[in-house]
């Protein structure tokens, strides 16, 4: 089993206890600064991943750093649980699995816009509006260029492509001239 797949049961199941016990908003960002304070400290986090060190000491290690951290019982129980099987090296994965989790249990999408040239901020609510309706759930939306593309809009919706873009266009109209009508 990989990593990340170890991570995304545990995703699965820290959303599950969230819906039920606590904020899962909440949970999410505190999980994010646990992940930013093992990832912050380099010494931390190698003996937290490595091997070698024996899990009871890094069960210690969590043990005591848990009440400074104030944290909900929920994810307290986690990283106990987490220390305690010498999983703390999934942590990362597991941020970005709830992430992904929470957005999809929130009816929120990410989109991935480029364009030739910026977008000015009516045609950005626009594009965000329609492809709302498109997929039927709230659009996070990032933007950015690429003059190569000539013009148009390229839309990455997971891994959902929409390429409305000059160059693309160009590209199928060559395909069909050369085609025999």
């Amino acid at each position: 089993m990989t990593a990340r797949t170890r991570a995304a049961r545990y995703a699965r199941a820290l959303l599950d206890v969230a819906l039920a016990e606590a904020d899962p908003q909440a949970v999410e960002q505190q999980l994010a600064a646990v992940v930013a304070l093992f990832r912050g400290h380099a010494d931390l986090w190698k003996v937290m991943t490595n091997p070698a060190v024996p899990v009871t000491r890094k069960q210690g290690i969590v043990s005591a750093m848990l009440p400074t951290l104030d944290l909900s019982p929920v994810l307290d129980k986690l990283l106990t649980m987490m220390a305690g099987r010498d999983r703390i090296a999934l942590l990362p994965d597991l941020i970005e699995a709830y992430r992904s989790r929470l957005m999809d249990h929130q009816k929120v999408v990410r989109a991935q816009v480029t364009s030739a040239v910026a977008l000015p901020p009516d045609r950005v609510e626009k594009l965000e509006a329609s492809l709302g309706a498109l997929t039927g759930r709230k659009v996070l939306m990032k933007t950015t260029t690429d003059p190569g593309m000539l013009g148009g809009v390229v839309t990455r919706i997971g891994s959902t492509v929409y390429d409305g873009s000059v160059k693309r266009q160009l590209e199928k109209m060559r395909e069909r001239i050369g085609q025999p009508a």
